[in-house]
């Protein structure tokens, strides 16, 4: 379910699709529960240059996938490949990974630039004349981003990226590029003992509901792909034992905690050298919509002053530079997911009023027009610690 939304509905015929990823994400595990559950019903082939083919079924018995029909194969010649696939006609195909895959018409060794380009080439140009769909397992470099030349991505039609949290638990699968469908959707996985399963209640992963409640702890609706995922964020500051305060974040950008740090010391009271601040994501995601300000700066700020936050809260809005709240896409959703997941409150941008009038009538609702205001509600209901 989660790789069907991540894809926008599934693989179509005839497209082409790489999914890359650190080594040990599991990219591998992956395509072989896909394969196992896409066999039910088409013609599927696993073609592996890393892992010969009892080391596949080794992995494969330990997945549960004993009673799985696909073709496999251990090959790294891509004129055999290609030899192979004519003669069993599958309907989805996954080759593991391109950067083992070599052309013995070119020159180069496997990996290299010309080597990934021209395999890459007659991949798709196959997969596009027989209505195939392929996919293509990719290595990242050092950097993160898919190892080989730039023309291979543009000559996909979907990328895929499987990263893994800080605590190496869950996965996230990202869509960088999609032809037929939405840009930037997530899916959430869990690494078991028998493979990846899906995340039914992603949101839980990202909060702490039963934690003791603490100063420095706020609560946000972030937007991800076509869902609201409700996330928590902690905040550490402390007296600094050097002249200049230091800055440490964990799933955020810290030039973005420097912007919002230098618009509360303009618009509010902040002695920011004095203090070294600490923000952290709880649940490894990283951060990087501006929806999530002010929730941000509340965690930083409830921190220096010792208060908490009631647990029923969740902030959402962007800051301007001027200490204007500004509006944010897809409130309304964020604001159902939140009363969804029992959260009693909601303090939003005054521009998102638009549509919200019911929420407001019921309290659960509270329009902030700029920073001060923003703070001064929070410092009127907050718990001094």
């Amino acid at each position: 379910s989660e790789v069907d939304r991540t894809l926008g509905g599934g693989f179509v015929p005839g497209s082409v699709t790489i999914l890359a990823g650190d080594p040990g994400v599991g990219k591998s595990t992956l395509m072989l529960q896909l394969l196992a559950h896409l066999s039910k019903e088409y013609v599927c082939c696993y073609l592996s240059g890393e892992e010969s083919l009892p080391q596949i079924k080794m992995r494969g018995d330990r997945l549960g996938l004993q009673h799985s029909r696909f073709f496999l194969g251990a090959q790294t010649e891509l004129e055999q490949i290609l030899d192979a696939l004519a003669h069993k006609k599958p309907q989805f195909v996954v080759i593991d990974s391109i950067q083992t895959i070599f052309s013995s018409s070119i020159d180069g060794v496997a990996g290299s630039v010309t080597q990934v380009r021209h395999c890459a080439q007659l991949l798709t140009r196959y997969a596009k004349q027989n209505n195939v769909a392929l996919l293509l397992i990719g290595h990242v470099n050092k950097e993160g981003n898919i190892a080989g030349p730039k023309v291979f991505e543009h000559l996909v039609d979907t990328v895929l990226y499987l990263e893994s949290d800080d605590q190496g638990k869950y996965r996230l699968l990202r869509t960088f590029k999609n032809r037929f469908g939405a840009v930037g959707e997530l899916g959430i996985l869990c690494m078991m003992p028998d493979g990846l399963k899906p995340v039914l209640h992603p949101s839980a992963i990202f909060t702490n509901w039963q934690a003791k409640s603490v100063s420095g702890t706020t609560l946000t609706a972030l937007w991800e792909g076509s869902r609201a995922l409700l996330v928590e964020m902690q905040s550490l500051v402390v007296d600094s034992p050097g002249f200049q305060g230091k800055r440490v974040v964990v799933g955020f950008d810290l030039a973005r905690l420097n912007l919002l740090l230098a618009i509360l010391s303009r618009f509010y009271d902040w002695p920011g050298s004095r203090y070294d601040v600490f923000l952290n994501i709880v649940g490894g995601l990283k951060v990087q919509e501006p929806a999530a300000d002010c929730a941000v700066l509340v965690a930083v700020y409830s921190s220096l002053k010792n208060w908490i936050i009631p647990k029923e809260w969740l902030i959402f809005g962007e800051l301007g530079l001027g200490g204007e709240l500004r509006p944010v896409q897809y409130a309304q959703e964020r604001i159902a997911a939140a009363l969804k997941h029992g959260y009693k409150k909601v303090l939003i941008p005054a521009g998102n009023a638009a549509g919200l009038k019911e929420y407001i009538a019921q309290g659960h609702v509270v329009l902030l027009s700029d920073l001060k205001e923003l703070l001064s509600f929070v410092a009127e209901h907050a718990i001094l610690t």
